[in-house]
């Protein structure tokens, strides 16, 4: 089986000290197979411990001015949208002091991708995000030294004991365009502005500031679930914790008192932005505190609601409706032993947290947006607990509709993974003893199950907002394999949409079956039916975004990046969305020349080069 073939294979690297074989198969048909004597070839321990460390290889190189890229495949389509692709994601995982990273703690290597009107070409920048951790690490630019140990690494030519620099923000998980701005997002620190043409740094960007200043908004007091539903001697003895853990946070780890997440939500019918924050000590105690703030295409806050739950949870992505904020709640606790050794700087910070897989259901907490919500005299700090065990990754798309009892059908589409396979400060396989990432780790021999997959959560509410039932399901009985990243047509955001898009794994490697993806999936919803196109052997690829060019739900193309780790080449691909598992689904591949090719990026935004309020978002848009 994959992990006990794979669990030695430090030994096989360190014996042979080569990269396999730099030899690739060309694509035939939609599935994409290597011939026999190719496969035996590549698919090698060797080649799958190479390949999965050179997708997140660093690029110190950065592209101040753009240049346009080669068209290796296809042409870009006449129809294809103006605009401006960004990817964020890290750009360095290894110092010159003998220190690596884990991937979510490297600086963040914004990439730009532009669409000219009326031009073949595609011109492409890259720079890193200039926030205070990079200028301290990196002062010229040439030579680095990592000084912060970030949440997740362990620093092994840095220090190590008392060193409590771990919120390393580095700007590296999202990318968003609002109010004229292009902000680089990070879950737990301040967003940095960023020029939007020259991808210059201009520097940190007070997001929640701007929600403490604003005034006459629709503002309200936090309405404490938490304390409605413990004894008060219990709670006040919360109080007191988080009283005392603020000033220890916020003056020793230099940790805000609110935490950004990473992930925000567009509204396009009302024209707003929303995002979410959670308190500091949130990790640390058996309570969570959400704010979830509304700006208007100007950046003036039309809506700030605070809720607070009794529950330890880790929030990573979530979801809204018209008259909901949508959290589905990663149960987490404190580990005791786990923060000791995090505090010796011997374990990641992160060490000190362990997922709860103690109650098989997943809370889902629908908390009012909407004046009617709130009246409709639910009781929302009891969460829907659905009748799966699962931990919530990405949210694709979420709405809601009337039903025939007088109340709402709501709807996710979503990707959630195994409790049983989270883990910290081992995702992507990080192991800081050997400087190397572990495969082994994402494709475990119970991988198919417990990997991200696409899933439909659907809650039946009555006229006074009491679930009548709730379900899990797969979104597509024909595709179950592991798939994240799910996206949808923009212009269907928060309404009914039959087409799902995701990233996802095609098992056609023995040793890296399903991590990292290769494929690009096309679920219908509307009868679970599923059509993919797969990358070449050897190569990987990114998050697929939905570019619009028609009035169909499935009139345009899907824009992702590739990974061609064994030639150390990037490509970006675009695909025509109609024909996803047809021969021709590829319409262009464009590349990235060889001293730029970049590591593996997180998520990605399209938006409208000449205005980004609301009303220009479409065709070009992230939710």
């Amino acid at each position: 089986m994959a992990t006990q073939t794979i669990a030695p294979i430090h030994a096989v690297v360190h014996r042979h000290h080569v990269p396999p074989p730099r030899r690739c198969v060309r694509r035939r048909g939609v599935f994409i197979r290597a011939s026999a004597a190719a496969t035996a070839e590549t698919d090698t321990l060797s080649a799958a411990f190479w390949d999965y460390n050179l997708l997140f290889r660093s690029q110190r190189d950065e592209c101040l001015d753009s240049i346009p890229l080669r068209v290796t495949e296809g042409a870009i389509p006449p129809d294809f949208p103006a605009g401006t692709y960004y990817l964020a994601g890290p750009g360095i995982f290894s110092d010159d002091h003998g220190s690596t990273v884990h991937p979510l703690d490297g600086h963040g290597y914004l990439r730009s991708f532009r669409f000219r009107p009326g031009d073949s070409t595609v011109h492409y920048s890259a720079r890193f995000v200039e926030t205070a951790a990079k200028r301290e690490e990196s002062r010229d630019g040439a030579s680095w030294r990592f000084t912060h140990r970030g949440p997740f690494s362990v620093l092994q030519g840095g220090k190590k004991v008392g060193n409590v620099k771990v919120m390393k923000n580095v700007a590296n998980t999202s990318v968003l365009r609002w109010g004229g701005r292009l902000l680089c997002l990070w879950e737990g620190g301040q967003p940095y502005e960023v020029d939007p043409r020259t991808l210059e740094t201009v520097g940190p960007f007070d997001l929640l500031g701007l929600g403490l200043a604003a005034a006459g908004a629709d503002d309200n007091k936090a309405t404490n679930a938490s304390a409605a539903r413990r004894p008060w001697l219990q709670e006040a003895g919360l109080d007191v914790a988080a009283r005392l853990l603020r000033p220890v946070l916020s003056g020793v780890f230099d940790m805000p008192g609110k935490r950004l997440l990473a992930h925000y939500k567009i509204d396009p019918r009302r024209g707003r932005l929303l995002i979410v924050a959670c308190n500091a000590e949130d990790m640390l105690l058996p309570r969570s505190h959400f704010t979830f703030y509304e700006f208007d295409a100007h950046f003036v806050l039309v809506q700030k609601r605070e809720f607070v739950v009794p529950d330890h949870l880790m929030i990573h992505d979530w979801a809204f409706t018209d008259s909901h904020y949508i959290l589905l709640g990663n149960r987490i606790k404190l580990d005791i032993p786990g923060s000791l050794l995090a505090l010796t700087g011997t374990h990641p910070m992160i060490a000190a947290l362990a997922v709860d897989p103690s109650r098989q259901s997943t809370p889902v907490y629908l908390l009012p947006r909407s004046p009617e919500a709130e009246a409709s005299g639910r009781d929302w700090s009891v969460p829907i607990e659905a009748p799966s065990q699962m931990w919530s990754v990405h949210v694709g798309n979420a709405f809601e509709e009337a039903n025939r009892h007088g109340g709402l059908d709501v709807r996710l589409h979503m990707s959630s993974c195994s409790y049983q396979w989270f883990h910290f400060h081992r995702m992507f396989g990080y192991n800081w003893h050997h400087k190397k990432l572990d495969p082994s780790f994402m494709n475990a021999a119970k991988g198919k199950e417990w990997l991200p997959r696409l899933v439909q959560v659907a809650i039946e509410l009555d006229k006074t907002g009491a679930c009548r039932r709730c379900s899990v399901r797969r979104l597509s009985d024909q595709y179950a394999r592991p798939a994240d990243f799910p996206a949808i047509n923009p212009s269907y955001a928060n309404q009914r949409n039959r087409f799902v898009y995701a990233g996802a794994a095609s098992g056609s490697r023995r040793f890296l079956p399903y991590f990292p993806f290769d494929s690009v999936v096309k679920v219908d919803v509307s009868d679970g039916s599923a059509r993919w196109w797969s990358t070449e052997v050897r190569k990987f690829v990114g998050e697929p975004v939905f570019v619009q060019t028609g009035g169909g739900e499935d009139d345009g193309y899907v824009l992702l990046v590739e990974y061609a780790v064994s030639k150390h080449i990037c490509h970006l691909v675009v695909l025509d969305a109609k024909k996803i598992g047809k021969k021709n689904a590829l319409v262009a591949k464009l590349e990235v020349p060889k001293n730029l090719t970049f590591p593996m990026g997180f998520h990605v935004l399209e938006l409208a080069t000449k205005n980004d309020t609301i009303h220009d978002l479409s065709p070009f848009n992230k939710n």
